[in-house]
C-alpha cells in the first residue's frame, strides 16, 4: 500500500523513544505525525470525552492528513476511543486511534477467554472509557502505570515538567505488572497495550510472560496491511 499512516499526536514534551507510538519510525510503514495544540495527557487520561474544542482538533488534524495522503489514521493515546466514532466519521480513510478498539476482536479469537490490558492509568480506565471501547463490566483484567514513578513523572504531568524516558525502569515496572496479572489470572490469554508509550517494552512482555502482546501499532498494521 502506498502513502502513508496518519499518526494524531498528543502535545507533549517528553522523549518518544523507538517503539512508542509517537516516534515514527514505530511504523511498519511511512509515518507522518500530526500534533493537536493544547491536547496534553492531562487533558485525555481521563474517564470521559476530551473538552469539545480539542474533539474538533482532533478531528480537523485527521483531515489534514487525510487531505496530504494518509491512508489510515491512529493515534498516540488510547483514551481517544470515547471519540473513535467522531473521527473516524470526519474522514473517509479507516481510523483506529485506540488499541481498546481491538479487544472485541482478542476476546473473539481467544475463545472469551480473559485478556489483560496494561494502561497508562488504570483509575482513569472507568466505565466510561470501557463503554466506549466495547468491554462489557468485568471483561478485562487491567493494571495501570500511574504508580511507576519513572512514568508518571514524565508523562502523566504537565507538558513543562515532561521531559526523559527512563526505560530500564518502566520496563521492569511494566514486566511486574503484567506477571502479577498472570499470576492472579493464569489463563489470561494476552496482554493489551492501552497506552501509546508502551508498545516499547511488548517485547519484554512477551518474553516474561509467554503471552502475545497487541498494541495500537497492531492496529495501525492491520489497517494498512493488504
Amino acid at each position: 500500500m502506498t502513502g502513508f499512516i496518519g499518526v494524531l499526536m498528543l502535545d507533549t514534551a517528553f522523549e518518544r523513544v523507538p517503539g512508542d507510538a509517537g516516534h515514527m519510525g514505530s511504523y511498519h510503514m511511512p509515518a507522518r505525525a500530526r500534533v493537536v495544540a493544547r491536547a496534553g495527557s492531562l487533558d485525555l487520561v481521563r474517564d470521559g470525552l476530551p473538552d469539545p474544542l480539542l474533539i474538533a482538533g482532533f478531528c480537523a488534524a485527521a483531515q489534514e492528513l487525510e487531505a496530504e495522503g494518509a491512508v489510515a489514521i491512529t493515534s498516540t493515546c488510547g483514551f481517544l476511543v470515547t471519540v473513535q466514532d467522531q473521527i473516524a466519521a470526519a474522514v473517509r480513510v479507516p481510523v483506529m486511534v485506540s488499541a481498546l478498539s481491538l479487544f472485541g476482536v482478542l476476546r473473539t479469537a481467544y475463545g472469551g477467554r480473559p485478556i489483560g490490558i496494561l494502561t497508562a492509568s488504570a483509575p482513569s480506565l472507568g466505565p466510561l472509557a470501557q463503554q466506549a471501547a466495547g468491554i462489557a463490566q468485568g471483561e478485562a483484567r487491567i493494571a495501570g502505570m500511574e504508580d511507576c514513578v519513572a512514568f508518571a513523572r514524565a508523562i502523566l504531568v504537565p507538558k513543562a515538567e515532561q521531559g526523559r524516558i527512563d526505560q530500564a525502569t518502566i520496563e521492569a515496572a511494566v514486566v511486574a505488572k503484567a506477571q502479577a496479572m498472570l499470576r492472579a489470572t493464569p489463563d489470561l490469554a494476552a496482554f493489551l497495550l492501552e497506552c501509546g508509550n508502551l508498545p516499547p517494552y511488548a517485547a519484554a512482555i512477551r518474553v516474561a510472560t509467554g503471552r502475545p502482546v497487541y498494541s495500537v501499532l497492531t492496529a495501525a498494521r492491520m489497517l494498512t496491511d493488504q
